[in-house]
């Protein structure tokens, strides 16, 4: 059954019609709704939004589950497979199906932790491009809600190619050990400053887009004396979007590992990134304090990288417990915050004073 798909796109279609709808609805709500005017984030706002996408995600893990438990039994392609293994039985096949539901829900659950705390890295990346463009708070949020839009359609097309890449066996060692190598490189790499200018897709945008000198409001674009104008707050926006393209190359192949089911990968990515506005505002102001937190994303990459390329073929059927992988990432994560509030960092020493001639 290795290779039996539970949730294919030809059966599930409708499916990615309906969330894709429910998606859209949500961020119109969030914009048109509750942030129809820029303002600045409280602690207690970003903590309510916090709780609520990590309640739709659970609640939506409940749901699927129970549909699984439901489905699976009498899913054509699966008692084929089962019969090709002298599964007959009524009691073992309904056994079987519900192992395979539990599993499901597991997968979407342990994708959801690891995109989320994969995440961290964008949120690091947030607070550094919004202090070097000046952004005020009260506009971050404008900005963040564009950017996960576009993150939305960059993950879409990421996992649309890698589901079709996954049908060949030797990506899966391709991706496995571009994780490890991921992996051991955040373990090794010093903290560079970012530079938003230099990069290349900013240099592009300025050389195609006159940019206004400041801002001009909650506004990506102005229109000055028949002249169209880009803002700080678009090079801000492009500069975003520009990072997450590069975070997912690691964040989508990372729960490809987890699951080869599309469907899972899809929801559980989208899930986290929904989220991940509140996660900022909510952790703003503490970031600094988890200076740990890149090892243990540097071990979570390793770690399902070597799932991917060795350690499934320890297991019956090629397939790791996804219990232990949840457990171990979500381990992983546990000491590095830990671990940052036992040993904080020694704050660095303040620069002395030049001497006056």
């Amino acid at each position: 059954m290795q290779d039996l798909f539970l949730f294919p796109l030809a059966d599930y279609w409708w499916f990615y019609g309906l969330f894709t709808l429910f998606v859209l609805g949500m961020l119109a709500l969030d914009l048109g709704v509750f942030h129809r005017e820029a303002h600045e984030v409280s602690i207690k706002e970003a903590a309510t939004w916090s709780v609520v996408w990590i309640s739709l995600a659970l609640v939506f893990c409940f749901g699927f589950w129970q549909y699984t438990q439901w489905k699976l039994p009498q899913y054509p392609p699966l008692l084929e497979a089962l019969a090709a293994q002298g599964i007959t039985e009524s009691a073992a096949v309904a056994a079987e199906a519900s192992r395979l539901a539990n599993q499901s829900a597991l997968e979407f659950l342990t994708g959801f932790v690891v995109e989320k705390s994969l995440s961290v890295d964008n949120i690091f990346v947030f607070v550094v491009v919004f202090g070097y463009f000046g952004i005020p708070r009260a506009y971050q949020h404008r900005v963040l809600f564009f950017g996960i839009l576009g993150a939305l359609i960059c993950r879409v097309i990421f996992i649309s190619a890698g589901a079709a890449l996954m049908r060949y066996h030797w990506v899966i060692y391709v991706f496995g050990a571009f994780l490890i190598f991921t992996g051991i490189k955040i373990f090794f790499a010093d903290d560079k400053p970012i530079e938003p200018e230099k990069n290349p897709f900013v240099r592009l945008l300025r050389k195609f887009l006159p940019i206004t000198p400041s801002l001009e409001g909650q506004k990506f674009f102005v229109r000055k004396e028949g002249v169209l104008y880009g803002t700080p707050l678009l090079v801000c926006l492009v500069f975003i979007e520009v990072t997450d393209i590069v975070f997912a190359v690691d964040s989508v192949p990372a729960i490809f590992a987890i699951t080869k089911e599309p469907m899972i990968v899809f929801t559980s990515n989208i899930f986290a990134i929904l989220g991940l506005r509140a996660l900022f505002f909510l952790l703003i102001g503490v970031m600094h304090k988890f200076h740990f937190l890149k090892f243990g994303l540097g071990f979570i990459l390793t770690f399902v990288g070597l799932k991917m390329v060795w350690l499934s073929s320890l297991f019956e059927n090629n397939k790791f417990p996804v219990v232990w992988s949840l457990s171990i990432i979500g381990g992983a994560l546990g000491v590095s915050v830990v671990a940052s509030l036992l040993f904080p960092k020694k704050p660095e020493p303040a620069a002395e004073p030049s001497e006056q001639i």
